[in-house]
This record gives structure tokens, C-alpha cells and sequence, in this order.
């Protein structure tokens, strides 16, 4: 099985970023969903650099404490951000959440969408207001499931979302597979990187992609997603070409708690190892994608980039179900051997070639030199 992600002229396609975006290539934005800023210090520590969203804010506040634990923030345009322009702290503006999703009306009950030239509308006004910082629009499960039902009148119509890629410079969404309850999702990880592959068609490869990554169990009392299962979620996610990530921590049952995170140790663990490995591989992730510097012939899904940095190349890999394969890469240009990152292990490259085995839904990322 040969496996091809984007055709190799949507690879090739260079994305418009806003210069207020930070320029350094050590930062790579590694998000948290309408967190408390109280909590800055404790999410720094876990591998976190950015918020997106705070609630009733931006106040004057929130801003100081996020600016005190060095911490990024996404967040609504307000008069307390817009007298705050010049504060590196923002790095963008963003939109209400899921406006692709049928609204609640007052009294009860569910309307349609809002509407996409509603979004264009406002964005315009954020951009005008300033125009030196991109603004987000995080976008609901229909990214990647046409038949979800909360887009109400607008199920199954994946035409709308070129339109409302219109109105934002970074483009995110949302769909939680580990905690799904639905049979069309539940349990699918590759719906993550889907959902990431249509917003880049969807944007013309023009816009900056982000996506949400599901850390907490967030209304299922019986599954909470595992370590294992949010990296896997995170590489396939980078693979295919998210550069940004948002972990969204609520827990709405058994009970409630904004930061639950924070509260299980095990998980916080995992995903803080991941975050760190992000980081240490910041430079290289935020560096041109090799156009077709790999092909990859495996028994299973297996897909991967290829990214170079110095007198390294590096392949990024993961198993796209769950299930177990064996898989050839060939890397043009490349020799000696390949380091098996955070493994303790090493393989031999011969005539640009290499063989590994994966578990389902493993992940392995490899430095040849």
C-alpha cells in the first residue's frame, strides 16, 4: 500500500502569515481552550505557550497575568484589547465559537448557522480595527462529518465552509473521536487530520490551520481519551499540516471542572511529554515541508513529511488506524542512519531506504544523518 497525503503542488503552496504572528522559530503555538489565567504558570509548565479565548475578556487582568507567566493569547477584540495594541501578549484576534452550528434561539430550541457573510462582515471590522493581527475562527465537527447533526438546516452541506474560510486568517475546528458517542466517529483518529486537510483545500492553502485536540473526557463518564491516543491525534495532526494546536480541557460529567487537566496526573504527564517533544522540534516543524521527500509503501496506513534542518532530515510518521503495519520509507537523498526519536534506538538507512514496525495508531519520528 503507497499512501500520498496533498498533491505535491498543494505541499508546495506557501501560506500567508501575518508578520505579528511571533517570528521566532522556537515558538510553535501549543494552545489551551478558555482557560483561567490563574493557571498560566501550572499549563507553562506542562508545554502549553498560548491561550485562546478568555471568558468575559479580554480585561486588563487577564492580560497581566498572561503576559507574567510569558504566556500568548488568542482572544476577542474588545476596547481593553484594542487600547493594548502594541502588547506582544496578543498574537490574534478571534471569532465567537462554531458559528457553523445550529444557534441557539432564546426561549429554546436550535435556528440556523450563522450565516458565512455574517463572519466575512465582522471580520472585516476586527481587521480594520487593527490590521496587524490574523484573526481565528474555530469552526465545529462538520469540518470533518458532512452528516453531524448540530449544523441543523446546514447538515451535510460542506459547501459553506470556503465561505466562511473567507471571513479569518487562521482556520481551526473541533471533532473529539477518543470520547465520541456517535458510530461515525467514535474511535476514529484520522478524522482529526481530515477535518485538518479540508480546511487547507478549503483555504486555498492560504490561510494558517489550527486544530482542537481533545484532553479530558469532556461529557463521557465511561471513556476519557489516553496519552497514547492524544499524540497519535497530535502527530497525525502536524502531518498533515496543522501548525497549531489547541487542547480542549473542559469536563462537563460526571461533574464539572474547567481544568481538569490539571487534576489527573496520568494524562497531564503524557501530554506534557508530547508538548515538550513539540517544542524541542519547533524550529524544524515550523521549516518547509520536503515536497514529496518520502514515499512509504506499508501493509497499513502509515503517513508521513519530511522536514530538513541543517545536516539533518527528519521523517515524521504515524499509523492512521488501528491496526498494526510494516512500513518502507524511501527518503530521497538520504544516508547513514535514522535515530528513533525518544526511543533509544537506532536503523540503518541503505540507498535512502529504512523498514519499521508500527503498533496501531503508533507514532515514530526519525533524524537521519
Amino acid at each position: 500500500m503507497i499512501r500520498l497525503l496533498l498533491p505535491a503542488l498543494l505541499f508546495a503552496a506557501v501560506q500567508e502569515k501575518s508578520p505579528s504572528l511571533p517570528a521566532d522559530p522556537a515558538y510553535f503555538p501549543i494552545a489551551v481552550w478558555l482557560q483561567n489565567p490563574n493557571n498560566a504558570a501550572k499549563y507553562r509548565d506542562a508545554g502549553i505557550n498560548t491561550y485562546v479565548g478568555l471568558w468575559a475578556g479580554p480585561t486588563a487582568g487577564q492580560l497581566d497575568a498572561l503576559k507574567a507567566a510569558g504566556m500568548k493569547v488568542v482572544c476577542h477584540q474588545n476596547a481593553v484589547g484594542l487600547a493594548r495594541k502594541d502588547d506582544p501578549t496578543i498574537i490574534a484576534w478571534m471569532h465567537g465559537d462554531e458559528p457553523d452550528n445550529a444557534q441557539a434561539k432564546q426561549g429554546g430550541g436550535y435556528g440556523p448557522p450563522i450565516l458565512p457573510e455574517k463572519i466575512v462582515a465582522d471580520y472585516k471590522k476586527i481587521r480594520e480595527a487593527d490590521p496587524t493581527r490574523p484573526v481565528l475562527l474555530n469552526l465545529g465537527q462538520g469540518v470533518a462529518w458532512d452528516n453531524y447533526i448540530g449544523r441543523g438546516v446546514r447538515r451535510n452541506k460542506p459547501e459553506d465552509y470556503p465561505e466562511y474560510l473567507k471571513g479569518c486568517d487562521i482556520a481551526s475546528f473541533d471533532i473529539y473521536p477518543a470520547v465520541h458517542d456517535h458510530a461515525d466517529i467514535a474511535g476514529k483518529l484520522w478524522k482529526v487530520p481530515e477535518g485538518v486537510e479540508r480546511l487547507r483545500k478549503w483555504g486555498g492553502e492560504k490561510k494558517i490551520v489550527w486544530n482542537c485536540i481533545e484532553a479530558s473526557r469532556i461529557d463521557n463518564e465511561k471513556v476519557k481519551p489516553t496519552a497514547a491516543q492524544v499524540k497519535t491525534e497530535v502527530w497525525m495532526s502536524l502531518i498533515h499540516g496543522s501548525t497549531g494546536l489547541i487542547y480542549f480541557v473542559h469536563q462537563f460529567k460526571p461533574r464539572f471542572s474547567e481544568a481538569s487537566l490539571l487534576q489527573d496526573a496520568d494524562l497531564l504527564a503524557g501530554i506534557t511529554a508530547v508538548n515538550k517533544q513539540i517544542q524541542s522540534l519547533a524550529p524544524v516543524l515550523n521549516s518547509p515541508t520536503v515536497v514529496d521527500g518520502v514515499a512509504v509503501t506499508s501493509d497499513a496506513p502509515v503517513d508521513a513529511i519530511v522536514k530538513r534542518q541543517g545536516d539533518s532530515t527528519y521523517v515524521f510518521a504515524v499509523a492512521m488506524r488501528e491496526q498494526a503495519a510494516k512500513a518502507t520509507f524511501t527518503v530521497k537523498g538520504a544516508r547513514g542512519t535514522a535515530e528513533v526519536l525518544g526511543e533509544n534506538r537506532s536503523i540503518p538507512v541503505k540507498d535512502g531506504t529504512f523498514e519499521d514496525d508500527f503498533k496501531p495508531y503508533d507514532v515514530h519520528l526519525y533524524r537521519i544523518k
